[in-house]
Protein backbone atom coordinates (compact mmCIF):
# COMPACT_ATOMS: atom_id res chain seq x y z
CA UNK A 1 0.00 0.00 0.00
CA UNK A 2 1.29 3.49 -1.09
CA UNK A 3 1.88 6.21 1.56
CA UNK A 4 -0.46 8.00 0.07
CA UNK A 5 -3.62 5.21 0.44
CA UNK A 6 -2.32 4.80 4.04
CA UNK A 7 -2.52 8.29 4.59
CA UNK A 8 -6.18 8.36 2.92
CA UNK A 9 -7.35 4.85 5.07
CA UNK A 10 -5.99 6.56 8.27
CA UNK A 11 -7.68 10.36 7.53
CA UNK A 12 -10.83 8.30 6.83
CA UNK A 13 -10.81 6.29 10.19
CA UNK A 14 -9.78 9.07 12.05
CA UNK A 15 -12.84 11.07 10.22
CA UNK A 16 -15.34 8.10 11.62
CA UNK A 17 -13.75 8.48 15.45
CA UNK A 18 -14.41 12.17 14.88
CA UNK A 19 -18.68 11.54 14.40
CA UNK A 20 -20.04 12.84 17.51
CA UNK A 21 -22.97 10.22 17.21
CA UNK A 22 -20.49 7.21 17.39
CA UNK A 23 -18.82 9.40 20.43
CA UNK A 24 -22.31 9.59 22.38
CA UNK A 25 -23.05 6.15 21.87
CA UNK A 26 -19.40 4.66 23.25
CA UNK A 27 -19.30 6.81 26.02
CA UNK A 28 -22.63 6.59 27.35
CA UNK A 29 -22.81 2.65 26.92
CA UNK A 30 -19.12 2.63 28.86
CA UNK A 31 -20.24 5.11 31.41
CA UNK A 32 -23.89 3.34 32.01
CA UNK A 33 -22.53 0.08 31.70
CA UNK A 34 -20.80 -0.24 35.29
CA UNK A 35 -23.78 1.90 36.40
CA UNK A 36 -26.23 -0.73 35.81
CA UNK A 37 -24.18 -3.18 37.53
CA UNK A 38 -24.26 -1.07 40.50
CA UNK A 39 -27.68 -0.93 40.57
CA UNK A 40 -28.07 -4.32 40.68
CA UNK A 41 -28.93 -4.66 45.00
CA UNK A 42 -31.94 -1.74 44.49
CA UNK A 43 -33.86 -4.80 41.93
CA UNK A 44 -35.87 -7.13 43.98
CA UNK A 45 -34.63 -10.22 41.61
CA UNK A 46 -31.24 -8.97 40.27
CA UNK A 47 -29.06 -10.06 43.10
CA UNK A 48 -30.21 -13.93 42.85
CA UNK A 49 -30.67 -13.62 38.71
CA UNK A 50 -27.90 -16.13 36.80
CA UNK A 51 -25.40 -14.63 36.29
CA UNK A 52 -25.27 -14.85 32.70
CA UNK A 53 -28.65 -13.44 33.10
CA UNK A 54 -27.76 -10.63 34.82
CA UNK A 55 -24.75 -9.76 32.79
CA UNK A 56 -27.29 -9.99 29.65
CA UNK A 57 -29.74 -8.04 31.42
CA UNK A 58 -26.92 -5.43 32.15
CA UNK A 59 -25.92 -5.12 28.55
CA UNK A 60 -29.17 -4.24 27.09
CA UNK A 61 -30.07 -1.74 29.99
CA UNK A 62 -26.67 -0.08 28.76
CA UNK A 63 -27.53 -0.49 25.34
CA UNK A 64 -30.60 1.07 25.81
CA UNK A 65 -28.85 3.65 27.59
CA UNK A 66 -26.68 4.21 24.52
CA UNK A 67 -29.63 4.83 21.88
CA UNK A 68 -31.61 7.32 24.50
CA UNK A 69 -28.43 9.14 24.91
CA UNK A 70 -28.19 9.18 20.93
CA UNK A 71 -31.78 10.36 20.86
CA UNK A 72 -30.62 13.27 23.68
CA UNK A 73 -28.09 14.53 21.31
CA UNK A 74 -30.25 14.66 18.13
CA UNK A 75 -32.88 16.10 19.65
CA UNK A 76 -30.37 19.31 21.04
CA UNK A 77 -29.15 19.03 17.57
CA UNK A 78 -32.32 19.71 16.04
CA UNK A 79 -33.05 22.43 18.74
CA UNK A 80 -30.26 24.52 18.06
CA UNK A 81 -29.67 23.77 14.49
CA UNK A 82 -26.28 22.09 14.78
CA UNK A 83 -25.02 18.70 15.40
CA UNK A 84 -21.75 20.85 16.71
CA UNK A 85 -23.24 21.76 19.95
CA UNK A 86 -21.45 18.98 21.78
CA UNK A 87 -17.77 21.22 20.83
CA UNK A 88 -18.96 24.07 22.99
CA UNK A 89 -21.56 22.72 25.11
CA UNK A 90 -24.19 25.38 26.66
CA UNK A 91 -25.83 24.98 29.88
CA UNK A 92 -28.89 24.90 27.89
CA UNK A 93 -27.48 22.55 25.92
CA UNK A 94 -27.01 20.30 28.59
CA UNK A 95 -29.97 20.61 30.41
CA UNK A 96 -31.77 19.78 26.77
CA UNK A 97 -29.68 16.32 27.06
CA UNK A 98 -30.52 15.49 30.92
CA UNK A 99 -33.95 15.84 30.50
CA UNK A 100 -34.34 13.88 27.50
CA UNK A 101 -33.11 10.83 29.83
CA UNK A 102 -34.71 11.55 32.55
CA UNK A 103 -38.26 11.94 31.12
CA UNK A 104 -37.22 9.08 28.95
CA UNK A 105 -36.38 7.02 32.34
CA UNK A 106 -39.61 7.93 33.67
CA UNK A 107 -41.27 6.84 30.94
CA UNK A 108 -39.24 3.67 30.90
CA UNK A 109 -39.18 2.78 34.38
CA UNK A 110 -43.12 3.44 35.14
CA UNK A 111 -43.52 1.01 31.78
CA UNK A 112 -41.38 -1.74 33.44
CA UNK A 113 -42.78 -1.61 36.80
CA UNK A 114 -46.04 -0.89 36.07
CA UNK A 115 -47.57 -1.74 33.03
CA UNK A 116 -44.98 -4.75 31.82
CA UNK A 117 -44.04 -5.76 35.52
CA UNK A 118 -40.69 -6.38 33.92
CA UNK A 119 -39.36 -5.93 37.35
CA UNK A 120 -40.06 -4.34 40.78
CA UNK A 121 -38.08 -2.24 43.04
CA UNK A 122 -36.02 -4.09 46.38
CA UNK A 123 -37.59 -2.37 49.39
CA UNK A 124 -33.83 -0.54 49.55
CA UNK A 125 -34.35 1.22 46.28
CA UNK A 126 -35.77 4.97 47.10
CA UNK A 127 -38.40 5.92 45.16
CA UNK A 128 -39.43 9.46 43.98
CA UNK A 129 -43.26 10.12 45.47
CA UNK A 130 -45.67 10.96 43.31
CA UNK A 131 -44.10 9.46 39.87
CA UNK A 132 -42.87 6.45 41.95
CA UNK A 133 -39.68 6.32 39.79
CA UNK A 134 -36.41 4.57 41.65
CA UNK A 135 -34.06 7.39 43.00
CA UNK A 136 -30.74 5.21 41.08
CA UNK A 137 -32.60 5.22 37.31
CA UNK A 138 -33.14 8.95 37.78
CA UNK A 139 -29.71 10.34 38.82
CA UNK A 140 -28.11 8.03 36.49
CA UNK A 141 -29.54 10.44 33.84
CA UNK A 142 -28.60 13.60 35.96
CA UNK A 143 -25.29 12.46 36.52
CA UNK A 144 -23.61 10.48 33.49
CA UNK A 145 -24.76 12.70 30.05
CA UNK A 146 -22.84 16.05 31.72
CA UNK A 147 -19.63 13.48 31.88
CA UNK A 148 -20.64 11.81 28.20
CA UNK A 149 -20.68 15.90 26.72
CA UNK A 150 -17.59 16.15 28.30
CA UNK A 151 -15.67 13.17 27.39
CA UNK A 152 -16.98 13.54 24.04
CA UNK A 153 -15.78 17.55 23.72
CA UNK A 154 -12.39 16.16 25.40
CA UNK A 155 -11.94 13.43 22.60
CA UNK A 156 -13.21 15.40 19.79
CA UNK A 157 -12.86 18.71 20.06
CA UNK A 158 -10.40 20.97 18.94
Amino acid sequence: MSARHRRNATDQGRGLLEVPELNVALFAFLLNYPWEFLQVPFFRDMPTANHWDAIVFCTRAAGGDALIALAGFWIVALVWKTRGWILRPRFAHVAVFVLVGVLTTVAFEWHATVVAERWTYASNMPVIPVIGTGLSPVLQWVVLPPLVVWLVKRQIGP
